[in-house]
C-alpha cells in the first residue's frame, strides 16, 4: 500500500492532514471489510485486532483492513471457540474480560473505539452531545470543512458500536447501512464510564441532527498485543 499505514497520517506530522471526505471514505472502507468477514466469506473472520496502525491506504487513500495475525475463523451458523484474550489495550469489549471469547460484537465494539480512538473519547464525545455540541468533538485540523449531519452521525455511530453491552451494537451491514444513509439509527441508551445519554434515533438534541441523506491474512497463534494508546487521536480526533 504505497500511503501506508492511517496512524503515520493521524499521528505524525510527516502526512499531510487528511480532509473530511478522506477520512469518511476511510471508515467506509474498513467498514466494508469487516463486514464481507463477517457475513460475505465462506467463514465467519474475527480480525480482533482493529485499530490506525492495521488500516492501510492505498494510492487513492482508500482504507483497508490489514495485519490478519490475531484473526480466527470459524462456521457461519456456529459459535466461536476461541477462549484467550488478545488485542489491543483500549480497543478491547468489556465483556472479553469477562468471558475471554471474540466474536463480532468485539470486533464491532473496537471499530466503535477506532472511530472515537480510547474509550475516554467515549465520555467526551457524549458530554459534547448533552451539552448541545457535538460539533466540538470534531478535529479542529479541519478548521470546520466537513458535513455536519455527517460528523455527527458517524460520532453517534461510533458510541452506538462501541456501547458496553454488545446486544445493543450493530452488526457491520448495519454500520454499512447507516453510513450509506440507507437508514436512520434507532434510539439506544449509551452508558459509558459511568455517563448515561439517550440517542435520540433521527430526532433533533439540541444541535445534534442525524441525516438521512449522508452518503494478508495469516492466521497465528494466540498472543496478545500490549499497545500502549499514547495519545486520543483517531480518524476524527487527531491532535487532541
Amino acid at each position: 500500500m504505497p500511503n501506508g499505514s492511517l496512524d503515520k497520517f493521524l499521528f505524525t506530522e510527516d502526512k499531510p492532514i487528511l480532509n473530511w471526505s478522506e477520512r469518511y471514505k476511510i471508515l467506509r472502507g474498513v467498514a466494508s471489510g469487516l463486514l464481507y468477514l463477517h457475513e460475505e466469506w465462506e467463514q465467519v473472520v474475527l480480525h480482533r485486532d482493529i485499530k490506525a496502525s492495521n488500516v492501510l491506504l492505498d494510492a487513492d487513500l482508500n482504507g483497508r483492513l490489514g495485519d490478519f495475525g490475531l484473526a480466527r475463523l470459524y462456521d457461519h451458523g456456529t459459535n466461536p471457540q476461541t477462549t484467550h484474550v488478545v488485542g489491543t489495550v483500549g480497543y478491547l469489549a468489556p465483556e472479553l474480560s469477562r468471558l475471554g471469547k471474540a466474536t463480532t460484537a468485539t470486533d464491532v465494539y473496537a471499530f466503535g473505539v477506532f472511530m472515537l480512538e480510547e474509550m475516554i473519547l467515549v465520555d467526551w464525545v457524549i458530554d459534547c452531545w448533552k451539552r448541545g455540541a457535538i460539533w466540538e468533538a470534531g478535529d479542529p485540523k479541519l478548521q470546520g470543512d466537513y458535513v455536519r449531519e455527517e460528523m455527527a452521525a458517524v460520532l453517534k455511530l461510533g458510541l452506538y458500536c462501541s456501547h458496553n453491552m454488545p446486544a445493543f451494537r450493530p452488526s457491520m451491514r448495519q454500520v454499512m447501512q447507516y453510513l450509506d444513509g440507507d437508514c436512520n439509527l434507532p434510539d439506544v441508551p449509551l452508558e459509558s464510564s459511568g455517563i448515561g445519554a439517550f440517542a435520540m434515533g433521527g430526532r433533533e438534541t439540541s444541535e445534534f441532527v442525524m441525516s438521512s441523506s449522508f452518503p494478508s491474512s495469516v492466521v497465528g497463534k494466540d498472543y496478545t498485543t500490549v499497545t500502549s494508546l499514547s495519545s486520543t487521536d483517531s480518524v476524527l480526533n487527531d491532535g487532541r
